[in-house]
C-alpha cells in the first residue's frame, strides 16, 4: 500500500513539472520591456529642451513604443537609451557624449520602421584641456585641443576684472583643435576667452604675454643678462626650443651639482611687488631630476637647495613651471635682483643636458 501511494504522488509530482516546463515554455521571450506595439511615432515635447553631452532626456509624445533607434542628425551620432524605460507616451534617454553642438534634428525609429524627428539643441561649450604653449608675442600662434571647437565664432585675450579684451584672429578649426594667432595686448596674462554656437566660455590655463614680461632668457639673454653658471658654461643652442627658434642647454656633470646662472651685473633688477610670478620651461633629462630655483634676492642666498622653490622636471619632454613668488624664497623686499640660477643635487650617474626656455618675471 506504501508503495502504491509512493508511485502515485511520484506521477502527480511528475505531471506538475512537466505542465510547468509546458506553460514557461509557451512564454513569450522580452528583453524586459513594456510589452507596448509599435504605433504612429508622434513628439510632444522635450525636458529639458536643451541639454549637454551626458544629460538625461524625456521626450513625451504618443506612439512613441517600441522605438528601436534614437540619431542626432550632426554626423549621425547615435544615443543610448534603455528600452525598459519606454512607455507608448514617454522615452527617456542620453545625449550621447560625442554629440555635436547646435540645433538639430534627432529621428526616433520603431521596430515597424516608422520614425518621427523633433528639433534639439545640443549644449556644447567649447573645452581646452591642452595648449601648446602658455607663453605668446605678438602674432604668435598657439594650438588649443579640446572639444566642441569646429563652431568657434572668435577668440579673445582678455581680462574680465581689467575689462580688457583683444581679439585672436582664428587659423584653423576642427572638433578638437583650434589654431589661433594672438594679438598685440597690453596685458602681461590672461585667459582666453572662446564663443562658439552654444555661447561663451573661458579656458582655465592662463596665458603670458611675453612683450609685456621682464626676460631673463627667450631666445637669447634678456637685456643685460650673461651666463654665470657654475662649472660648464651653458650654450644657446637652437637644437631644442618652446617658441621662437633657440633654447639654453647646460650639462650638469656627473656628481659636480652644477648650477646654470643668469647673472645681469649691469642693470640689476629692483624690487617691485607687482612681479607675481616666475616662469619657464625646462627640458628633461634621461631621467626624472628635480632642479632648484635660487637667486642672490633671495632670504636664504644663492645656490641654495629650499624645497619650496624644487621643480620636478620629467625625462625627455618640455616642463612647464608657473611659481608665485610670494610662495617661494625668491625675492625679499628691498632687494636687487641680480643672479636667476637652477641647481641640481647631483646628477650621481652620468653628465645629464637640460635645456631651459623663456624664463620670465610676469607681473
Amino acid at each position: 500500500m506504501k508503495l502504491n501511494i509512493f508511485s502515485r504522488l511520484s506521477g502527480l509530482l511528475l505531471l506538475a513539472g512537466l505542465t510547468s516546463f509546458v506553460m514557461t515554455s509557451c512564454e513569450k521571450d522580452t528583453d524586459g520591456s513594456p510589452q507596448v506595439a509599435p504605433g504612429n511615432p508622434v513628439a510632444k515635447a522635450f525636458a529639458p529642451d536643451s541639454a549637454a553631452g551626458g544629460s538625461t532626456v524625456t521626450l513625451t509624445g504618443s506612439g512613441l513604443g517600441d522605438i528601436r533607434t534614437i540619431v542626432f542628425e550632426k554626423q549621425n551620432i547615435p544615443a543610448g537609451f534603455q528600452p525598459t524605460l519606454n512607455t507608448d507616451n514617454a522615452i527617456i534617454f542620453r545625449i550621447p557624449t560625442e554629440a555635436l553642438g547646435g540645433r538639430q534634428k534627432v529621428t526616433f525609429t520603431n521596430s515597424a520602421g516608422r520614425s518621427v524627428s523633433v528639433d534639439f539643441k545640443v549644449l556644447a561649450y567649447a573645452t581646452v584641456s591642452d595648449v601648446s604653449n602658455y607663453d605668446f608675442t605678438k602674432g604668435g600662434e598657439i594650438t588649443l585641443t579640446g572639444n566642441n571647437l569646429d563652431d568657434v565664432s572668435s577668440v579673445a585675450f582678455a581680462d574680465s576684472v581689467k575689462g580688457i579684451s583683444d581679439a585672436a584672429t582664428i587659423v584653423s578649426k576642427s572638433q578638437k583643435q583650434l589654431v589661433v594667432k594672438m594679438p598685440a595686448s597690453t596685458l602681461t596674462r590672461g585667459t582666453l576667452t572662446i564663443i562658439n554656437g552654444t555661447g561663451r566660455t573661458r579656458t582655465k590655463q592662463e596665458f603670458v604675454n611675453m612683450d609685456m614680461a621682464y626676460k631673463v632668457f627667450t631666445d637669447a639673454y634678456g637685456t643685460g643678462f650673461q651666463d654665470a653658471s657654475w662649472g660648464d658654461a651653458s650654450v644657446v643652442s637652437t637644437k631644442e626650443f618652446v617658441t621662437g627658434s633657440s633654447s639654453i642647454a647646460k650639462t650638469f656633470q656627473k656628481g659636480n651639482w652644477h648650477l646654470i646662472g643668469f647673472a645681469n651685473w649691469s642693470a640689476s633688477v629692483p624690487y617691485s611687488a607687482d612681479y607675481t610670478y616666475v616662469t619657464g620651461w625646462i627640458k628633461g633629462a634621461s631621467a626624472d631630476y628635480s632642479l632648484y630655483l635660487t637667486t642672490d634676492a633671495s632670504k636664504g642666498g644663492f645656490g641654495g637647495f629650499d624645497d619650496k622653490n624644487k621643480i620636478n622636471v620629467k625625462a625627455g619632454v618640455w616642463n612647464y613651471f608657473k611659481l608665485k613668488i610670494s610662495d617661494i624664497d625668491f625675492w625679499a623686499p628691498g632687494k636687487t635682483l641680480s643672479q636667476v640660477g637652477f641647481r641640481i643635487q647631483g646628477p650621481d650617474k652620468q653628465d645629464e643636458t637640460f635645456y631651459f626656455d623663456d624664463i620670465l618675471l610676469v607681473k
